[in-house]
């Protein structure tokens, strides 16, 4: 199962690659988790990126890429794996598409999270986690079992993100709408596209991409 999550900000898609990754057992491939592990590693690429970012310059494409292959060869990932922020322009989508032939691969499955823009804003402004564990929480749509600790540690002190108020994720959303959007139209033109109702209770959505998944195997 080799799969990409595609939706805004706060649509979920955290959630659900977790959900996948204990259902079926591959991993969740995070651009920003992969880029520290090469840099701890001192592999080769690892060390590039560890320079341009040393320097305070954003990393390329290139490196990106060329550590998402480098992850993609590790033993855990030979079942598959879900690409979690990445690819995030038509550009990296080429590059995915390009890596992935030359290691005789191929995407099964795009799956874009459809919400509505209030509704994110709304998800996002109201997150916060556990400061011990780091257990995600949300002022309405999960609040701990008992107020003020944590389910998972015990803990009392939790926080927010500096940018998860509502001006700023608003201002993430029109970044989305310019440089990942057209996306659904790319994976959608090569057949790889399919959506789901990212506004549903979180099972539901669960169940609509296992539904998904499920066909395709068949």
């Amino acid at each position: 199962m080799r799969l990409i999550l595609l939706g805004p900000p706060g649509a979920g898609k955290g959630t659900q690659s977790q959900r996948l990754v204990e259902k079926f057992g591959v991993p969740q491939l995070s651009t920003g988790d992969m880029l520290r592990d090469a840099v701890r590693a001192g592999t080769d690429v690892g060390l590039r990126a560890k320079a341009v970012m040393d320097a305070g310059k954003l990393v390329s494409d290139e490196i990106v890429n060329a550590i998402v292959s480098e992850r993609i060869d590790q033993p855990d990932a030979v079942n598959g794996f879900i690409l979690d922020g990445y690819p995030r322009t038509l550009i990296q989508a080429d590059a995915v598409e390009q890596m992935l032939a030359d290691k005789g691969l191929e995407l099964d499955c795009v799956i874009e999270l459809e919400v509505d823009d209030n509704v994110l804003v709304e998800r996002i402004s109201g997150r916060y986690s556990c400061a011990k564990c780091g257990t995600g929480y949300h002022d309405t749509n999960k609040k701990p079992h008992v107020a003020g600790v944590c389910d998972k540690c015990g803990s009392t002190e939790f926080k927010r993100r500096p940018d998860d108020n509502a001006e700023t994720v608003r201002t993430r959303l029109e970044a989305y709408y310019k440089q990942t959007s057209p996306l659904i139209g790319y994976y959608y033109a090569k057949g790889k596209l399919r959506k789901v109702d990212g506004m549903a209770d979180m099972d539901d959505v669960t169940a609509s991409i296992e539904k998904i998944l499920s066909e395709l195997q068949d």
